[in-house]
């Protein structure tokens, strides 16, 4: 199997090199898969079928200069072919990625850029000295200096990037750009670092496992539980801003930033410590987690409905209805965690169901899709970077069929566990198209759940089941296909609008509609329409807004994503050039 990775390597080089685009499409199978994350593009590409594949390179390959291709492991037998990590260069950077090859041809290319030359990460051997060992009459100590860095910031020296949002993805991409020497702001509406996490339901604990979870540099430690509680994952971000040196201003807003076109900066009002600072990045990056503002819903006669009524982004814990009747609308993550804290505090719980929803056991997933996230895959010297770039690998319209396997296996092997909850009342399905929880996350951030109790309280009917149509609130409750139930607390757990919401209070609502919505693949199910852009719309890439970017998602796309997003800024403030391939147009 080397020796045909090695072939393949030495023909795609030689053809690359030659400028024969002809020749390398011909290396491809003619369905083949090229997945470019910055290489050759500036942009998350994901090229499928040899004209996809030789219209990138007519436009690319001439700036892109790529040489030096060589395998950097053993090749693997795979259920994509014979399969090895790689390295290349460019003019400007070095790359690693992934081939996967089959009776001679490219079945699967993954390139992505790791460093730009000359401006390398500072890791292992590069990393910073720290002091020179002298006396020194003038010495400025370590805090020292962080303090003067730490009050400049915003008012004599003016960030390269002013992120906003302070949770996992503003913090990990904050600590990328400090790294690469790009000064940032991160602008946090809290009083402090992690509060988006600590201010979540008294309950809530991460679904995903550790191994899953690492920020940036700094691993959880080994002794770290495998699911995190939320106040404990708030004091780690607290704690990982602080160790990185990162700038944040907390307790304060980004109200309004206007981008002048022809300066290529934008201003920014920021209110900080009581008063407006004006700030002036070249680039805004809106790390807001995965979502923009919550989507409150309005229904029929809830101005008569005597008792509380509220979304779920303002649900805290269940202390004081204990004893009450309460009704979570909703069946996604958030709707589950809410009804447990409820029931948990004493409750008396039902939860309203608009629409089948996917749930998955928290245990089966951990078997079955998320072998590379594992104490298993640690042992056998699988890093995360490894782990991430795996599943990088996977273009995403192979992930759809890979998926659905995992659910036809999944659906079988918990079978028992499917059938209380459908005998419960509850409506559960894998997706229209069979796929699954992380497809529909992918496609668009709602309708499942990773059970981590809730599911055994709904089959046992300790957390009760409505369905049907919602006619009215009612002084005492709701209202559903006639029939009055009572209630003292409705918690809608109706979820979020996407990301570019948010840009338009800040920016506008031209430059909200511009970019358009983020999330999905174009794949055509209900809330994902179509056409098929086999990458997420508008996430860690460049936007139809200039310097307008999202970066976000959970603990794991924060952690991996961010480095290629920190790539792009860097090249910009450097004065690389990054001609944008298929760079998104203006949303209609």
């Amino acid at each position: 199997m080397n020796t045909q990775i090695d072939d393949w390597l030495s023909r795609f080089d030689a053809a690359l090199t030659s400028g024969d685009v002809s020749a390398v499409t011909a290396l491809f199978e003619p369905n083949g898969y090229w997945r470019d994350i910055l290489s050759f593009t500036w942009n998350l590409v994901t090229l499928e079928g040899r004209d996809s594949i030789g219209a990138m390179l007519e436009t690319c390959l001439a700036g892109t200069a790529p040489s030096n291709w060589r395998r950097t492991s053993e090749a693997e037998d795979t259920e994509d072919g014979a399969a090895a990590w790689i390295a290349f260069e460019t003019g400007v950077a070095t790359g690693t990625g992934r081939v996967a090859v089959r009776d001679g041809l490219c079945h699967i290319l993954l390139t992505t850029t790791e460093n730009l030359k000359g401006h390398e990460e500072p890791r292992g051997a590069l990393r910073p000295k720290g002091i020179e060992h002298r006396a020194d009459r003038h010495r400025v100590t370590w805090s020292e200096k962080r303090a003067e860095t730490s009050a400049r910031m915003g008012f004599e020296d003016q960030p390269e990037v002013l992120i906003i949002g302070g949770g996992q993805g503003g913090v990990a991409l904050a600590a990328r750009l400090k790294a690469l020497g790009v000064p940032a702001l991160v602008v946090e509406k809290n009083p402090k670092i992690g509060d988006s996490w600590r201010n979540r339901y008294r309950s809530l604990v991460l679904h995903d496992p550790v191994w899953y979870d690492h920020l940036p540099y700094l691993p959880f430690p080994d002794t770290w539980p495998v699911f995190t509680p939320k106040d404990k994952m708030g004091d780690w971000l607290e704690s990982y801003a602080s160790i990185f040196e990162l700038d944040c201003w907390t307790s304060s807003s980004v109200d309004r930033a206007t981008w002048d076109a022809e300066a290529e900066t934008w201003t920014a009002e920021v209110t900080h410590e009581g008063r407006t600072v004006t700030v002036t990045p070249k680039q805004l990056v809106f790390c807001t987690g995965a979502y923009g503002p919550p989507n409150t819903p309005s229904f029929p006669g809830q101005d008569s409905f005597g008792g509380t009524l509220i979304h779920s982004s303002a649900y805290h814990d269940g202390a004081d209805w204990a004893g009450k009747r309460a009704l979570v609308i909703g069946a996604g993550s958030s709707a589950h965690d809410v009804a447990v804290d409820l029931w948990e505090a004493g409750a008396d719980v039902t939860m309203y169901q608009r629409r089948p929803a996917i749930i998955v056991r928290s245990e089966t997933l951990m078997e079955l899709a998320f072998p590379t996230y594992s104490q298993e895959a640690v042992d056998n010297g699988l890093t995360v970077d490894m782990a991430d770039m795996l599943g990088a690998f996977t273009p995403f319209a192979l992930a759809t069929e890979k998926n659905r396997r995992l659910y036809d296996h999944i659906r079988e092997r918990d079978a028992d566990f499917y059938a209380a909850l459908g005998k419960a009342g509850f409506q559960y399905d894998f997706g229209e198209d069979d796929t699954g929880q992380m497809m529909r996350a992918l496609r668009t951030a709602s309708g499942y759940y990773i059970d981590v109790g809730a599911s055994t309280l709904i089959s046992e009917g300790k957390i009760k089941v409505l369905g049907g149509t919602i006619d009215t609130l009612t002084p005492d409750g709701v209202r559903i296909d006639g029939t009055d139930h009572g209630f003292d607390l409705i918690v809608a757990c109706t979820g979020y609008a996407s990301m570019n919401e948010a840009v338009a209070p800040i920016v506008s609502r031209e430059a909200a509609d511009m970019v358009g919505p983020c999330w999905g693949l174009g794949s055509g199910v209900r809330g994902d329409p179509g056409p098929w852009l086999g990458e997420l719309r508008n996430m860690w890439k460049p936007t139809a807004h200039d310097n307008l970017w999202f970066h976000g998602g959970n603990l794991a796309l924060s952690r991996f994503y961010s480095r290629f997003v920190a790539l792009q800024l860097k090249a910009r403030m450097e004065g690389i050039p990054t001609p944008v391939y298929a760079r998104p147009a203006p949303a209609a």
